[in-house]
């Protein structure tokens, strides 16, 4: 016979924040220089005052990065995991983004982009968007 629990119920991940960003680095052909710029021009279209205003601890926050480039595997990702200023961090990449060719210079200029994706753990039965 199963004995009652006080435990609190198990709360679920709920993404709470979506921003996007554009980098570059138009001469060094460095990837992670233009996914760190994609994630600081995503990070600064906003202002977020949910966490104080919720009482929510933004330490509990996960943030799940994908960088899109041409070259994936040339991210590092702890670099990248490094720029967030707060939060889990969760770095990916993937093909996307773009390579920039200048054939009468002879550089190609690479352009990245990133989808930074928040999620925090929430009772969603404590919160209704307005009453019946």
């Amino acid at each position: 016979m199963d004995k009652p629990t006080n435990a609190a119920p198990a709360l679920a991940e709920k993404r709470v924040i979506l921003e996007m960003g554009t980098g570059n680095d138009l001469y060094g052909l460095d990837y992670t220089k233009a996914a760190c710029r994609a994630v600081h021009d995503a990070l600064h279209h906003s202002s977020i005052v949910l966490f104080k205003s919720l009482g929510v601890d933004h330490q509990q926050m996960r943030v799940q990065v994908t960088i899109g480039v041409q070259e994936p595997d040339k991210v590092d990702l702890a670099v990248v995991a490094a720029e967030l200023p707060r939060g889990r961090a969760e770095v990916t990449a993937v093909m996307g983004g773009l390579n920039v060719h200048d054939a009468e210079q002879g550089t190609t200029h690479v352009i990245a982009t990133a989808g930074v994706e928040a999620y925090v753990p929430i009772d969603s039965t404590a919160w209704r968007l307005s009453s019946p």
